[in-house]
């Protein structure tokens, strides 16, 4: 099939919306918007004047609706929806759903996606949402959203508040409103929506909904353009065009180049799309230079003809940075991030020293030993407090540990090769914990750190220049915890979660020796006047421009100066042409770059970039003795989680904690590096991928072990990826409408090596594919199989046996290709009479069959499997040859 019917006029223009605000907005895509009105269907209102007003949640807290959005329609900055805004509508007057089994009347047309804004009450939750169609047909889609607020904001919601109401006062904590987008069959009448029960709350927290806009698609079109503050190259943006396919054509065979132009503004990066089924939707980053408020043209070019859409007031240009939020709100994870899928953890300090967490069920963060040890009533599991006693007695306090946090079989080289060996694309080392003790250089700020205590060398340097001269590859990270638990200086921030002695604080106190209630030191504390000041952000400067940190990932922002610190960096690191990130945890809401679930993953694709993060331990960052080598995570698992992960828009974090002398326990290495063969096996189905979204009428993302028949997906602009996490059997079914045409090949890649599968379609539209179970018996942990076919072009070269050259004779026929590259497998398929098996290797350049008179084969090759020269096949019996000469390769597929 060629390109597609949307391109058969020589030239179209359309005119559509941004996502800008709305009296910026001129042109007709606004009308695609079509919002659902809830007034009648609400039941909780969640939006309040003063404390105690309002009941969002359980505890009667609320968000502060002098901080909302104004005017009735709220244009998302994310995916250009417009949505009718509810605001305040009074005191004690509903302003929001709960979700709890209503079904929503829907103006009965086709609609391509539906969005809706929500929060949770307390916790990250999800249940299925039922779409009914005319004629009886339903799909459904899991809706998930974080909660409105967090203790210590790791999340960014579409709306974000400055603070909360409790019951009777004002948290500063900010709350969020979030965004959700879901697919539907555009090629079905919708007339109904129906929502989960969701107010069951010992099974979890409620589901709130705020406004629900439809996409009324038809046809390929642009859904929205976005310029980004990203940057590719010297200075190029990078700007986000989101094309949906409402049907029924495919973009296919050549596909198509997006452009962007307008007065000053210049391509100099086109898009691509080579492959969009009817029903999905794709993000395609254009780069262009050039600054203005324009109306920008953007330009879909195949093979013959030219699709124009236009966009009015649209504002290009890389913006300087400053430290308002507003400014801050626009910096997202760079591209490297994104496609870097995998990075190494690595918790070490003091606390290795110790290093006892007690073991599964009863373990605890052995990193938090210090302050464990000190909050007995919070420690309901592990008893460290006990621990201590018997193991050192009552004098012993953490500060003594120091003498003992040695480093003496420290190398940094083995770590980064490690990390490398791994398969891991980035790493990020613990600078500082909780406690207060730095692993680099921290100048006058403090002496509290291993330059003066301990392993008396500046760890950090050495590990990021052993990275820098052996795996120059491999991007650097630094964990940072803001504040300190007993640093008298952070006093006037200290702050606890919850009253009483049962909950997470960082104090601000000096500890007292929970034995004896002696005042411990705070070994290594120099005179200062402010802790953020004078500490604080000097460190994270430090950081960053003395060891030129690429991840600042910070941990418990409370108090900060996160704002001021983080727009001098971003400016430093984009003059110096370098792409930096922030995590969630540096206590601007804002700021932060992607989100950060801990010991957590998603139960579905989040449209936000997310990093899980946790240990290689059951429970535990830091090295814990008491744990049994069995009980580390396996090669298995590693590969489990990352493919997940990956498949849902996220990256895996995984850590090991070190022991005080600097060795990694030897069964956690060996499990790291046995995932790290398959990873690397694999890497072209993990790494510089994206998801695909799944209309989910059937098929079920939800993970938590692999189970039988259970698969993810991942893609490329070249490339679509299905990736079994359980041993495929012989016929094995993926239930889903995937992009997969006619012609398509797909190879079982990894250890697979291309072998080439057969597939099929069948009535329902899953996809059959053929895997011998000899193929399936050599693979392990999840299996990668490559439609490769979404922009090659096959060469079919002829063999013919009729010649005198060959006889009905078995023999192995040697064959050659000067412009094959290594390594590859190439089909070879009968025409008339079978002659050879379906694949073979060019490695060994030879193949077995029995030839019969006139027989013809065809031996098919793909362009990636071609040097650019052109070239030809020699296929030979003895000393006599048959020459097939294959095309040379198509300039549109390099």
């Amino acid at each position: 099939m060629n390109v597609l019917g949307f391109l058969l006029l020589a030239l179209t223009r359309q005119v559509l919306s941004a996502p800008y605000p709305l009296s910026n907005v001129t042109g007709s895509s606004k009308l695609k918007s079509v919002q659902v009105p809830l007034d009648s269907y609400f039941n909780n209102a969640g939006f309040a004047l003063e404390p105690g007003e309002a009941s969002f949640d359980q505890l009667d807290q609320s968000y502060p609706a002098s901080k909302l959005p104004t005017g009735g329609i709220y244009n998302s900055t994310k995916t250009g929806i417009f949505y009718l805004f509810p605001g305040y509508q009074g005191q004690n007057v509903s302003d929001n759903i709960i979700m709890s089994g209503q079904t929503i009347d829907i103006p009965e047309s086709s609609y391509f996606s539906v969005q809706m804004l929500i929060a949770a009450d307390y916790a990250s939750t999800s249940a299925n949402v039922t779409f009914s169609y005319t004629g009886g047909s339903s799909s459904v889609s899991e809706v998930r959203s974080e909660p409105f607020y967090s203790f210590l904001t790791i999340y960014k919601g579409e709306i974000i508040l400055p603070s909360y109401f409790t019951h009777n006062d004002t948290n500063f904590n900010t709350s969020h409103i979030f965004e959700w987008v879901g697919s539907l069959d555009y090629s079905k009448t919708l007339e109904s929506i129906t929502f989960p029960d969701t107010t069951n709350l010992t099974s979890g927290s409620r589901l709130h909904v705020f406004a629900v806009s439809l996409w009324q698609g038809s046809g390929i079109e642009v859904q929205y353009l976005r310029p980004t503050q990203k940057t590719s190259g010297d200075r190029v943006q990078i700007v986000e065009v989101v094309v949906n396919n409402a049907g029924p054509e495919w973009i296919s065979g050549d596909g198509v180049n997006i452009t962007i132009e307008g007065q000053g503004i210049t391509t100099v990066e086109p898009g691509r799309i080579k492959r969009l089924r009817p029903g999905d939707q794709k993000k395609i980053n254009v780069g262009v230079i050039g600054y203005g408020n324009v109306t920008a043209d953007i330009i879909f070019t195949g093979r013959n003809s030219t699709t124009v859409y236009s966009m009015d007031y649209v504002s290009f240009g890389l913006e300087e940075w400053t430290s308002e939020l507003s400014s801050l709100t626009k910096h997202e994870s760079p591209e490297w991030f994104d496609n870097a899928k995998y990075g190494i953890f690595i918790h070490w300090g003091p606390y290795a020293v110790p290093g006892w967490g007690n073991s599964t069920p009863y373990e605890v963060y052995s990193e938090w030993h210090w302050w464990y040890s000190h909050h007995r009533a919070a420690d309901t599991k592990a008893d460290v407090w006990q621990y201590d006693l018997s193991t050192y007695g009552p004098h012993v306090v953490y500060d003594d540990f120091f003498a003992n946090f040695t480093a003496d079989a420290f190398d940094a080289k083995a770590w980064v090769d490690l990390v490398a060996d791994a398969g891991a694309q980035y790493f990020v080392f613990t600078t500082k914990h909780h406690d207060g003790f730095a692993m680099f250089d921290t100048k006058e700020t403090t002496h509290r750190s291993a330059i003066y205590y301990g392993p008396q060398r500046d760890v950090l340097k050495e590990l990021f220049d052993a990275a820098r001269e052996y795996q120059p590859q491999l991007h650097r990270g630094t964990y940072f915890s803001l504040p300190e638990w007993y640093n008298p200086d952070f006093g006037p921030y200290g702050f606890a979660q919850l009253p009483g002695n049962t909950s997470t604080s960082w104090p601000g106190i000096l500890a007292r020796n929970p034995y004896t209630g002696a005042e411990e030191p705070y070994t290594g504390r120099l005179n200062i006047s402010d802790f953020i000041t004078d500490l604080m952000v000097p460190q994270m400067e430090l950081l960053a421009y003395e060891y030129d940190t690429e991840i600042m990932w910070c941990d418990c922002g409370a108090a900060n100066g996160s704002a001021e610190f983080a727009s001098a960096w971003f400016n430093r690191a984009s003059a110096a042409g370098r792409s930096v990130t922030m995590n969630s945890r540096c206590g601007i809401a804002e700021g932060s770059d992607f989100d950060t679930p801990e010991y957590a993953t998603f139960s579905s694709v989040s449209e936000r970039k997310w990093e899980s993060n946790q240990g290689m331990d059951p429970y535990s960052y830091g090295y814990n003795r008491a744990t049994a080598p069995e009980s580390y995570m396996n090669a298995s698992t590693i590969v489990a989680y990352l493919v997940d992960m990956v498949s849902k828009n996220g990256n895996f974090l995984l850590d090991v904690g070190p022991m005080a002398n600097g060795t990694i326990d030897s069964v956690e290495v060996a499990h790291l590096r046995e995932a790290g063969t398959w990873i690397k096996a694999n890497a072209e189905a993990i790494f510089n991928t994206t998801y695909w979204q799944v209309l989910e009428t059937t098929f079920k993302r939800r993970f938590i072990t692999p189970e039988t028949g259970d698969v993810r997906f991942t893609q490329t602009q070249d490339a679509f990826y299905v990736i079994a996490l359980t041993k495929p059997t012989e016929t094995f079914v993926v239930d889903v409408p995937v992009p997969i045409l006619s012609g398509d090949t797909i190879s079982m890649i990894g250890a697979g090596n291309g072998t080439l599968l057969d597939w099929s379609i069948t009535s329902d539209k899953s996809l059959s594919i053929t895997v011998p179970s000899a193929l399936a018996d050599a693979g392990k942990y999840a299996w990668a199989m490559k439609s490769n076919g979404i922009h090659e072009h096959a060469t079919a070269l002829p063999i013919d046996f009729s010649s005198s050259y060959f006889d009905s004779l078995a023999y192995d026929y040697d064959y050659s290709c000067s412009n094959c590259k290594p390594s590859q497998n190439f089909h070879i398929k009968s025409i008339n009479h079978h002659v050879a098996g379906p694949n073979f290797p060019l490695a060994g350049n030879c193949f077995h069959g029995v030839p019969k008179p006139s027989a013809v084969v065809e031996l098919t090759l793909l362009p990636h499997q071609l040097s650019d020269a052109p070239g030809k096949m020699t296929v030979k019996k003895s000393t006599m040859a048959q020459t097939a000469t294959p095309e040379s390769k198509l300039a549109d597929s390099t």
